[in-house]
């Protein structure tokens, strides 16, 4: 599936031009003056998108929601499936996030925030009801590649209008010159979604099985991470092979979509399993990642073994809706400076050694929530151009 074809001298000539200042080279050549832009996961952060808990409701039950969490976290959320999360719970992880919107502030980053929205409100489709989530993770919903926004086609019901809580920066960002996308919209009937779906057991040699099927393009963004020309995603629980087929087309020639098996019983998201952190260097999660099957194009890179996640403790660790793996969901504010979970000592010297500068931070009680620093944030900005690291 891979587009491994090298990049033309005309691509490279096209992106020259406009990085020269000129302007578009070529219509659909962005635009420099965008204040959207960003091209990978390590450039200088400049702007970002941080989550917010404002309104968060716990998601509508639905097999797609369940059967991505830690067995010991479903009880929790099929019994308060629909409620508003109980305010103790966001209180310890709002002290977290502002803790975190601090560092980066300190970084120089500038934050901005969604609106904020009731979830807890019913809405219905014609054939289904749901009650909405939160916007504690926009990485899920948004990619952004150069001065793009590009809106994912999300299989969960309770995310359909999520994107509500974007809508006054999207425009903000439109006004001035960025382009923004959106996927087409699914339906989410039941004949996307596999019923009949049990956790397979890998060890056992079942055959993986995945909560969604053919039906329908859907996708999380989160699945995707940036390599400038190139991309990495997971198939997973939220994102079939139409769905990485549209954003392939979509893209068109100029870029790469590489696909990487996950070994996870219960995939979803890649960015707990395969992290990029700098230009050469990408952090592995050896549980969910064959590193002998990855993509040719990473022979010449530098694969680092995350070490097994520290033990953590306390209730909000226990109901998290994220796997212990979620220690590598990490955010690089440049090539060096990378935000990583205060539970994680044994990580954080990891990084130390291989000549990262380790940011320390709380943020275990955002777990409930629905993940770590790089799903809590959506990079609007990073100061560097379109290459091809391969």
């Amino acid at each position: 599936m891979d587009r491994e074809s090298p990049i033309t001298a005309d691509e490279v000539v096209r992106d020259e031009a406009f990085y020269a200042g000129g302007g578009a080279a070529r219509p659909g050549v962005p635009a420099p003056h965008s204040p959207v832009m960003a091209w990978n996961e390590w450039d200088p952060l400049e702007e970002v998108i941080v989550g917010s808990l404002d309104g968060a409701t716990i998601p509508t039950h639905h097999l797609t929601v369940i059967f991505n969490l830690p067995r010991a976290a479903q009880p929790f959320y099929r019994f308060a499936s629909g409620f508003r999360y109980p305010k103790f719970m966001k209180k310890l992880a709002q002290k977290e996030l502002d803790n975190f919107i601090s560092i980066l502030a300190g970084e120089g980053v500038k934050v901005r925030r969604p609106d904020s929205i009731d979830f807890s409100k019913k809405y219905n489709a014609p054939r289904w009801s749901s009650r909405g989530f939160c916007v504690a993770c926009p990485r899920d919903p948004y990619l952004v590649i150069g001065d793009e926004i590009i809106e994912s086609p999300m299989c969960w019901r309770s995310r359909y209008f999520e994107g509500d809580a974007y809508r006054a920066l999207f425009k903000e960002y439109f006004r001035a010159g960025a382009r923004w996308t959106s996927a087409p919209r699914p339906q989410l009937t039941d004949e996307l979604y596999n019923y009949d779906y049990r956790v397979p057991n890998l060890k056992a040699g079942e055959p993986m099985q995945f909560t969604v099927n053919e039906f329908e393009p859907v996708f999380d963004a989160a699945d995707f991470v940036r390599c400038g020309r190139d991309l990495f995603v997971t198939r997973s629980n939220v994102t079939n092979l139409m769905g990485i087929e549209w954003l392939r087309r979509h893209l068109g020639p100029g870029f790469r979509i590489h696909e990487i098996e996950s070994r996870c019983p219960q995939p979803m998201h890649i960015d707990s399993s395969f992290m990029p952190l700098a230009p050469g260097k990408v952090l592995v999660n050896p549980d969910y990642i064959d590193v002998e099957k990855l993509p040719a194009v990473l022979k010449k890179w530098d694969v680092l073994i995350a070490p097994r996640p520290d033990p953590v403790e306390g209730f909000m660790s226990k109901i998290s809706m994220c796997s212990p793996w979620t220690s590598i969901n990490v955010l690089a504010i440049d090539e060096k400076k990378i935000v990583v979970d205060a539970s994680q000592p044994t990580l954080i010297k990891a990084l130390k050694g291989w000549g990262f500068d380790p940011i320390p931070a709380p943020f275990l009680s955002y777990g409930p929530f629905g993940g770590s620093f790089h799903c809590a944030t959506l990079d609007v900005r990073r100061r560097g151009p379109l290459k091809s690291y391969f």
